[in-house]
């Protein structure tokens, strides 16, 4: 009885207001560690969570992703029948597994960068394992004191030329996977051929393997839903375009303070910064996209090195969208009459040179000649000369006495002297600063221009469809004053 009253033992403690609340006993060792492992599971479980939501959220934006993994799959399991099967197996043996490898290495998002690998792939065996056999067949005349020197000697030429050849520039860029297989195949038959008898069978056997698994991913990658190199190429310079066009007209927008939504104009003014971010890209896509076949509008002899000068000058204007972008949130601002005095003026250069960006990236989505390009050049050039005639124009001294006297006033009125009030010239040097962007961006525009009729040229785009005759005017020659 009194074992049964001392296990309902309990304390309570009053509380103000005539309340007791009871105090349960704290949990022991168990309930410590199994409250931990709930805590542990729950976080475990929610980042789970939050990687799959983060692929779903990636597979959504972009389904061609979730269709290159299901190639991959498609690919590997049609391979993997050289090693299941037992009639391939009798054929091939072991060998049968570097198909399956060579899946796997090669298979790549685009059908230009999967070319590029198995080419390189292919010929960089083919050439090793031919050398490698034939410094075999000279070491094997040699006798069995030269052999192993004679082998190691071509293993170091050759291993050691060929990683010098990946620095170079021309090589690397489009024959350094090749360079790196050579290397493995070369040490791989040289090494091996000292104890392997039947060194041709094992040479043979690799390139077969080799030759099966390149030819596959090949068919897999252009027959299922295939993504060109080239094309996506096309497209990044064409959104390129819209971009910038999109960055001019926020930033002189929020410069100049004109009607808009605030979250839009914040969306356009971070367009600039794509284009200055896609050097990499635009290199990477050039470079298998000459590896591509001809496919839709694309000719094999397609000149993809023109995209990346295009690429350059559009960055060259997205440098001067950047330093305008800068103007905005300076600490020095011009006063509300000069930007007024500068604003249409300033919104008119701005409006032509987007007609102009706009203008170039549906050439380059329709991949026709425009024939409006010479008229906007022309207006976006007579706008840039009334802008510098603007600032030919400038009432400096009107402003300068105008804001001396309110500057003296408002000093007298708080005690302050004159000298710790900014210059009136201090004033206007940033106005003068957006002005002469204004400026530098559309002749930036005019290398844009030049460069994309260039591309028109050697892609032989379409002619304008209503035969309209073409003004040749440069454009390039904008206000030397500026």
């Amino acid at each position: 009885m009194a074992n049964k009253a001392s296990s309902r033992l309990e304390w309570r403690i009053n509380v103000p207001g005539g309340t007791s609340k009871v105090l349960e006993p704290e949990s022991g060792a168990v309930g410590k560690i199994w409250v931990g492992l709930k805590g542990c599971m729950g976080i475990i479980v929610w980042k789970v969570w939050r990687v799959l939501e983060n692929a779903w959220h990636i597979g959504v934006a972009d389904p061609r992703k979730v269709i290159h993994c299901i190639k991959v799959g498609l690919a590997l399991s049609i391979v993997s029948l050289f090693y299941y099967m037992r009639p391939l197996y009798d054929d091939f043996g072991g060998n049968a597994m570097w198909a399956v490898m060579t899946v796997v290495v090669v298979f790549e998002y685009t059908v230009g960068a999967t070319f590029y690998k198995c080419i390189n792939r292919v010929i960089a065996t083919f050439l090793a394992g031919a050398l490698g056999v034939g410094i075999h067949l000279v070491a094997e005349q040699s006798g069995d004191q030269l052999k192993p020197i004679i082998l190691g000697i071509s293993v170091f030429l050759f291993a050691s030329a060929a990683t010098f050849s990946r620095f170079i520039p021309s090589v690397k860029a489009r024959f350094d996977y090749g360079a790196m297989i050579f290397i493995l195949t070369f040490s791989l038959v040289s090494v091996s051929g000292y104890r392997v008898v039947e060194l041709f069978e094992l040479a043979h056997m690799r390139l077969s393997t080799i030759a099966i698994g390149t030819s596959l991913c090949i068919l897999v990658t252009m027959l299922f839903c295939p993504v060109w190199a080239g094309c996506e190429l096309h497209h990044l310079i064409h959104q390129n375009m819209e971009k910038l066009a999109d960055s001019l007209d926020g930033c002189v927008t929020e410069y100049f303070k004109e009607n808009g939504s605030e979250e839009d104009l914040k969306k356009k003014m971070q367009g600039y910064k794509c284009v200055l971010n896609s050097k990499a890209a635009e290199e990477s896509m050039a470079n298998f996209a000459r590896w591509e076949p001809t496919h839709g509008r694309f000719n094999f002899r397609h000149p993809w090195k023109q995209y990346l000068k295009i690429g350059a000058s559009l960055r060259n204007c997205a440098y001067c969208i950047e330093t305008l972008n800068s103007c905005i949130s300076s600490e020095i601002q011009a006063p509300p009459c000069l930007r007024k005095h500068f604003s249409n003026k300033c919104m008119k250069a701005s409006s032509y040179s987007i007609n102009v960006l706009k203008e170039l990236a549906i050439t380059i989505m329709k991949m026709k000649k425009s024939s409006n390009i010479d008229i906007k050049v022309a207006e976006m050039n007579f706008a840039v000369e009334e802008l510098v005639d603007a600032l030919k124009s400038l009432p400096t001294t009107h402003f300068i006495a105008t804001t001396t006297g309110e500057e003296s006033t408002k000093a007298k009125a708080e005690g302050v002297e004159g000298s710790e009030h900014p210059s009136p010239i201090i004033k206007v040097l940033p106005l003068v600063k957006v002005v002469s962007l204004m400026l530098e961006i559309a002749t930036r525009i005019g290398g844009v221009v030049n460069a994309v009729k260039e591309l028109a040229r050697l892609a032989e785009f379409k002619a304008a469809k209503d035969g309209k005759p073409k003004q040749n005017q440069p454009t390039d020659k904008l206000v030397s004053d500026h």
